[in-house]
């Protein structure tokens, strides 16, 4: 019970936009993957608040999550402006989540990348966002962003 909990908690603070909560429901030895970021335990709640942490026009909407004896399904929506280029972005996110001993131990959120890079970056990123080079590129700023 206490792994749906947490989960539950960690979905609520998506939805309202709270990092700091977030980042209080992963394990130490926590995994996170989506098609930019592959973090562990630490890195994870950094990430959240800098994501969340207000500075940029960020909305998150959740729909129902989906809780099974500690693994959850959800589908959210984070529109926003990519600082990068000042382009408008909305990324329809499925987070597939693990919960052990009331912490979460595995997440990964699934998206297309073409779609995102296509928004985020403009033209080239619907000529090449499918590709490594460019991909690569996105995680290495996205990288950077999230160092003190």
């Amino acid at each position: 019970m206490k792994n749906d909990k947490v989960l539950q908690k960690y979905w609520t603070a998506l939805g309202k936009g709270d990092g700091k909560t977030m980042a209080t429901c992963y394990a130490d030895d926590a995994t996170f993957r989506d098609p930019i970021f592959a973090l562990t335990g630490a890195e994870i709640g950094a990430m959240w608040r800098y994501l969340m942490d207000g500075k940029g026009d960020l909305v998150v909407a959740t729909k129902p999550l989906l809780i099974d004896n500690g693994t959850a399904r959800g589908e959210w929506t984070a529109t926003y402006t990519f600082t990068a280029t000042g382009r408008k972005v909305v990324n329809h996110i499925f987070s597939n989540i693990e919960a052990h001993d009331g912490k979460i131990v595995a997440q990964e959120d699934l998206f297309p990348f073409w779609k995102w890079s296509r928004m985020a970056l403009g033209t080239s990123g619907a000529l090449l966002g499918w590709t490594p080079i460019v991909k690569n590129k996105v995680r290495r700023m996205a990288a950077k962003r999230l160092k003190p």
